[in-house]
């Protein structure tokens, strides 16, 4: 329902049939990775993104993320994107390094190609943290790869 009489308003959509989605997944943290994976698929797929219309590539770890993103979002094969992985905090600066420069890479590829990205790339403190939070972050993901398509769609 609308919040204005005079106003469009764009309503949020989850409806993901016809929507071809591609994962990147790192392999460093796996068990947390191959968790955030599968829920990310089982909620597309619960969203009906047809099983087909999912792509997964895997690369070594959250700084290879960006340039793999980059390439699938101009290869023009895809409505949204979803990076998935794992920086758990050690006690070396390279924790922030890691952090720091996945997130900003993943933004400019959405910002410089206009395909969405969910990032799903946890970064915490131990392994703990990173086990509790895989399941509900990789079905947050799909639902925002989801949205942000059918938004952008709707925008077109």
């Amino acid at each position: 329902m609308p919040r204005y009489d005079n106003i469009p308003e764009i309503a949020p959509s989850l409806d993901g049939k016809g929507l071809r989605v591609g994962i990147v997944m790192c392999r460093f943290n796996i068990d947390v990775c191959e968790g955030l994976l599968s829920s990310c698929t089982a909620e597309l797929q619960r969203l009906g993104v047809a099983a087909g219309d999912i792509t997964i590539a895997t690369v070594p770890g959250a700084l290879e993320a960006p340039l793999t993103l980059q390439v699938m979002a101009r290869s023009g094969r895809f409505d949204a994107l979803v990076a998935l992985g794992a920086v758990i905090r050690g006690e070396t600066y390279h924790f922030e390094l890691v952090s720091n420069e996945q997130g900003a890479g993943i933004t400019r590829v959405t910002l410089d190609t206009g395909v969405p990205i969910a990032n799903g790339i946890l970064t915490t403190e131990d392994d703990d943290q990173a086990l509790s939070r895989m399941q509900v972050k990789g079905a947050d993901c799909a639902q925002a790869a989801v949205e942000m398509a059918r938004l952008l769609k709707a925008l077109a």
